[in-house]
C-alpha cells in the first residue's frame, strides 16, 4: 500500500496505520468495497428488525436508564439526533488534532464491521471529513469509558451533522456547517441505530493507547541504549548480560534487552581497560539488573500492544447485529481492557524512568561514578555542570509516581446507577501520556549525562553501538555539544527529548527485534 493511502476493512487496521494517518494529514483513507457491501446487507437486517415492530434497545427505546421508554416509529431519526446532541457534554482543552484524526479513523474502521448495522454512507461521510482535513473540536474531558467514549465521539458526530465547531484544513476554527460546506460535504442525518452505533465505542481511549504504544516502543529501544551508554561511562561490567543468565530465566523482554545491550557493547575498549584487577565484584542493581527491569517494561508494552491490536478491529457498540438477524444487547463498549492496558503502560513507563534516574545519579555523584568528576564538569565548584539535570529527572520521576495510581479501579457510578461500574479510560490515557512524556525527558537526561561521562574516558572508545548512539546525539541539529563550561542544560534536555520521542536515537536502527 502506498504510504499516502490507508484502506479500511474493519479487520486489519494496525497501530502503524493509526500512527501514519494520525500524524500525516496527506494520507488518504478509503473503504474496502467488500466491507461496504457487507454493511449494506447488515443494514437490511436492521431495517427488517425495525419493521417487525419488536422492541430493540437503542433503536426504538430510550438510552441507559431510559431504556424502558418505547419510541414511536416517526421519531426514530430524531431519537438518534437527540442522542448526539445531548451527549456532546465534553469540557476542557481540545484534543490534539493528531488524536482526533486517530479517533475518526478508528471509528470509521469499526463502523465497517457488519455487526454495527449502519449505512455505509455514515463511514463514508466520516472518512470524507477526515480526508478533507475538517476536524471536529473535541474537548478532552467528559468520558468515563463506558458506554464507550460517549462525549468525545458525540462531539465528532455533532460536527458530522453540521453542528459544533471544527478546525479546517487551513488551521482556523469554524462552525461545522461552514467547514463542511467549504469542503463540499453534506451534513449527515443519523438514521435509526446510527447515533448509538457512532458514540458507543472505545475509540478515543483506544486511539490514545495506539499512539502511546507506538511511542513507548520507540522509547524503549532508546532507553536500552541509554542504559548501555551509562554502563560504559561508569565502567561497569557486561558480565550480567551473558546470554546463559537470561536463558535460565527466559522472559522474552529480558532476553531481548540483554541481547540488545550485548550488541551495543561489542568491541568496547573501555571494557578491556578494566577487565583485569577491577576491585568491584558486582555493579549496583541499576546497572546489573537493567535487562531484567527493562525487559519487564518490554513485556508490559507488548501486553498493551496486543490489547490495542484486538481493540482496533473489534465491534464495541451496542446492540450488535448478527447474520441471522438477531440484534443483541451486550457490553462490548466497556473500556476496561483498554483502561487497564493504559494503566499498565503508565506503571511500566514510570519504572523505566525511575531506574534511568538512578543511573543519572550515579553518573553525577562523585561517590558513585567510578572516578568521573563531580557533576561531570571539568571544574567542580566553580562550575555546577549537570547537577540540575539529575534534579530535573528526579522531579519528573516524582510526578510520574504520583500519576501512576491506576485510574481503571476508580469507578464512579453514572446514569442513575445503570452504569454502575465504569473504567475511566480517558483519565488513564491522560495520565499515561504525561508519564510517557516524562519518561522521554528522563531518558534524555541519562543520555546527556552518559555522553558527558564518556568525554572523560577518552581516548578509550566505547562499544560500537554505544559509539554510534553517542555520535547520533552529538550530531543532532541544533547540536548538543559536550559540556566545557556551564550553560543552561534545559535546551539540550528538550532537544534530546524530542530526538528520543521521534526515534532519532534508536541505538541499532534496522536491527530486527520484536519490540
Amino acid at each position: 500500500m502506498p504510504p499516502t493511502a490507508c484502506v479500511l476493512d474493519g479487520r486489519s487496521l494496525t497501530v502503524e496505520d493509526v500512527v501514519r494517518v494520525a500524524r500525516n494529514a496527506s494520507v488518504q483513507v478509503t473503504l474496502e468495497p467488500a466491507a461496504r457491501r457487507a454493511l449494506v446487507e447488515s443494514r437490511r437486517l436492521v431495517d427488517r428488525a425495525i419493521q417487525s415492530n419488536q422492541t430493540i434497545y437503542g433503536i426504538n427505546t430510550g438510552f441507559g436508564k431510559l431504556a424502558n421508554v418505547r419510541i414511536p416509529p416517526d421519531q426514530l431519526d430524531q431519537l438518534q439526533t437527540n442522542l448526539i446532541r445531548s451527549h456532546a457534554a465534553g469540557v476542557g482543552s481540545p484534543l490534539p488534532l493528531a488524536v482526533v484524526r486517530a479517533v475518526m479513523l478508528l471509528r470509521a474502521n469499526v463502523l465497517l464491521r457488519p455487526t454495527s448495522g449502519v449505512r455505509p454512507e455514515l463511514a463514508e461521510a466520516l472518512v470524507a471529513m477526515l480526508n478533507a482535513g475538517v476536524l471536529p473540536l473535541v474537548p478532552e474531558q467528559g468520558s468515563v469509558g463506558a458506554s464507550g467514549d460517549l462525549a468525545p465521539l458525540s462531539h465528532i458526530g455533532l460536527a458530522l451533522m453540521g453542528e459544533g465547531q471544527v478546525i479546517t484544513d487551513g488551521g482556523r476554527v469554524a462552525s461545522a456547517a461552514d467547514g463542511l460546506s467549504a469542503a463540499g460535504i453534506t451534513p449527515y442525518r443519523f438514521g435509526p441505530k446510527e447515533g448509538i452505533a457512532f458514540i458507543n465505542g472505545t475509540q478515543a481511549q483506544t486511539a490514545l493507547l495506539a499512539l502511546m504504544v507506538y511511542d513507548a516502543k520507540v522509547l524503549w529501544r532508546t532507553a536500552v541504549g541509554a542504559a548501555a551508554m551509562s554502563l560504559e561511562a561508569l565502567r561497569g561490567t557486561p558480565t550480567p548480560l551473558d546470554a546463559r543468565i537470561h536463558e535460565a530465566r527466559p522472559h522474552q523482554g529480558q532476553v531481548m534487552a540483554a541481547e540488545l545491550m550485548r550488541a551495543l557493547l561489542e568491541h568496547s575498549e573501555i571494557r578491556e581497560s578494566h577487565r583485569e584487577n577491577d576491585p568491584r565484584v558486582q555493579d549496583a542493581y541499576s546497572l546489573r539488573c537493567a535487562p531484567q527491569v527493562l525487559g519487564s517494561v518490554a513485556d508490559a508494552i507488548r501486553f498493551a500492544e496486543e490489547t490495542v491490536r484486538v481493540e482496533l478491529n473489534s465491534s464495541t457498540d451496542n446492540p450488535l447485529v448478527f447474520e441471522n438477524g438477531d440484534v443483541i444487547s451486550g457490553g462490548n463498549f466497556h473500556g476496561q481492557p483498554v483502561a487497564q492496558a493504559l494503566d499498565i503502560l503508565a506503571l511500566t513507563l514510570t519504572t523505566l524512568q525511575a531506574i534511568a534516574e538512578r543511573r543519572v545519579e550515579r553518573l553525577v555523584n562523585p561517590d558513585l561514578s567510578q572516578g568521573l568528576p563531580a557533576f561531570l564538569t571539568q571544574d567542580p565548584g566553580l562550575c555546577s555542570g549537570l547537577m540540575m539535570v539529575q534534579i530535573t529527572a528526579a522531579s519528573l520521576v516524582a510526578e510520574s509516581r504520583s500519576l501512576a495510581m491506576p485510574a481503571s479501579i476508580g469507578s464512579i457510578p453514572t446514569d442513575a446507577n445503570q452504569e454502575d461500574f465504569v473504567p475511566m479510560g480517558m483519565a488513564a490515557a491522560y495520565k499515561a501520556g504525561r508519564i510517557l512524556t516524562n519518561a522521554q525527558r528522563v531518558v534524555a537526561a541519562e543520555l546527556l549525562c552518559a555522553a558527558q561521562g564518556l568525554e572523560f574516558l577518552r581516548p578509550l572508545v566505547p562499544g560500537r553501538g554505544v559509539a554510534a548512539l553517542y555520535r547520533a546525539l552529538r550530531e543532532l541539529r541544533p547540536p548538543v555539544a559536550p559540556l566545557t563550561a556551564d550553560r543552561p542544560p534545559g535546551p539540550d534536555l528538550e532537544r534530546v527529548a524530542r530526538a528520543v520521542a521521534e526515534g532519532e536515537l534508536d541505538p541499532l536502527p534496522g536491527r530486527l527485534l520484536p519490540l
